[in-house]
């Protein structure tokens, strides 16, 4: 009996099985980096070692970070991503596409049972697809790049399963945000952490990348959600089960990728989902969240529909039910932006993105922007944000004075139409 992430780890490392403890090294499926992870720091040791990229058709690189470039610094760290891609020869590489946990499966590169890295702390999203996926930092990147191995410790597993099913309003966001404050973001304990139950069953591939996503807010190394038919239909949509998959692509394989009853874990966790209330995360850490009630009336300046966690078609779709026929407070603003090209596309097509515009929502450019600090809409002294995005660390965003609540997009998107933090099944209730 085994869990999903020994066996993903044992396939990888040629073994039969593996057990949590035990070092192995694995071949790796996929390299992922973007702007500001990838090239400029690998570039430069690469040459120093006369080395190559193992495979650059295993290595997709995306740039997010630095776009749209607003100064000197950043035109030249793209500048140099787009060179250094091409003479390496590096094939997938989504130039201005969107966020890189994002873009990663919209193009069809994840599949179920693959072991990936990205050098990024939320690479973990890729586990949504019952992929083995981990961030890493750039000296591991450069032996991936060199041998195409890693070595790691075989994790154990805590198994977070969700019975019942989520109330209207209230989405993969708030159940992490409770997780984070109900297990503190050290309850992962560099493990894996597993999402199940009927509610998790019941979500949409980007609602479940928001779980694995925010595992890395847990503590976790990689969060997991095992294949399903809903996962098949995604990955048949974007062509990753088409043409040459190899074993990722039969249906055999799809169904294995499951971990077995009775396998052992490190804990088991089941919770309500039809208790859950929506959340809110207190400046300055995803663990400070409570039920929204704890918030409400807390004056807002700023409300943030952004980042990989965020601001998804399905996030922009949540904030549309909200926003359809009001307007954004007087005198506050709601920023929105949007995290992939795709995403904005069928947004702008589906009309919602028409709909935050019309209540007075400003677009900003597709990227990691304000969640990362970077680009021209970051924080302001003293200013008082809400926010979809997944961290809400002293200084993150912008200004150290400034203070960022965190959401879900209805939530973030019912306070910027009251000006305060409100529940947002209020106002959902008043559109029935």
């Amino acid at each position: 009996m085994k869990t999903l992430a020994q066996k993903i780890i044992a396939r990888a490392a040629g073994k039969d099985a593996v057990e949590p403890g035990e070092i192995v090294t694995c071949k790796v499926d996929l390299a992922m980096s973007h702007d500001s992870s990838g090239p400029r720091r690998v570039a430069p040791m690469l040459e120093a070692l006369g080395a190559r990229v193992w495979d650059p058709d295993r290595y997709v690189i995306v740039t997010d970070h630095y776009v749209p470039a607003a100064d000197p610094d950043s035109q030249q760290i793209l500048r140099f991503t787009r060179d250094w891609v091409q003479a390496a020869g590096i094939r997938n590489f989504h130039d201005e596409q969107g966020i890189c946990h994002v873009v990663l499966p919209e193009q069809g590169h994840l599949r179920p049972g693959m072991l990936a890295v990205g050098g990024d702390s939320h690479s973990s999203t890729g586990g949504a697809f019952g992929a083995y996926m981990f961030g890493i930092g750039a000296t591991e990147m450069l032996g991936v790049l060199v041998t195409g191995e890693i070595w790691l410790k075989v994790p154990g597993t805590i198994l977070l399963e969700w019975t019942g099913c989520l109330c209207d309003g209230v989405s993969a966001k708030d159940m992490m945000l409770f997780l984070c404050a109900k297990l503190g973001m050290d309850g992962g304990q560099y493990q894996t952490v597993e999402y199940a139950g009927d509610a998790v069953a019941a979500l949409d591939m980007q609602e479940r990348m928001t779980l694995a996503n925010m595992a890395a807010e847990l503590g976790a190394q990689a969060g997991l959600v095992a294949p399903d038919a809903i996962t098949r239909a995604y990955l048949q949509a974007v062509g990753a089960l088409n043409g040459d998959g190899g074993d990722f692509a039969q249906e055999r394989a799809l169904a294995d990728w499951r971990t077995d009853a009775g396998a052992p874990l490190l804990a088991h966790h089941v919770f309500d989902a039809a208790a859950l209330s929506p959340h809110v995360a207190a400046p300055h850490s995803p663990a400070n969240a409570a039920p929204v009630d704890r918030f409400e009336g807390q004056e807002i300046d700023t409300a943030y529909i952004g980042a990989c966690t965020g601001a998804k078609l399905s996030d922009l779709r949540m904030a549309a039910r909200i926003l359809r026929g009001r307007r954004v407070a007087t005198g506050k603003r709601l920023l929105v932006a949007p995290a992939s090209l795709r995403d904005q596309q069928v947004a702008q097509s589906e009309g919602a993105l028409q709909a935050l515009a019309d209540a007075g929502a400003q677009i900003l450019p597709i990227g990691c922007g304000a969640c990362a600090g970077y680009g021209q809409f970051r924080f302001g002294e003293g200013e008082r944000v809400i926010s979809s995005t997944a961290r809400n660390f002293r200084g993150r965003m912008g200004a150290a004075s400034s203070r960022v609540w965190l959401a879900s997009p209805y939530t973030v998107a019912a306070s910027a139409v009251a000006g305060r933090i409100v529940d947002p099944r209020i106002l959902l209730e008043a559109h029935r």
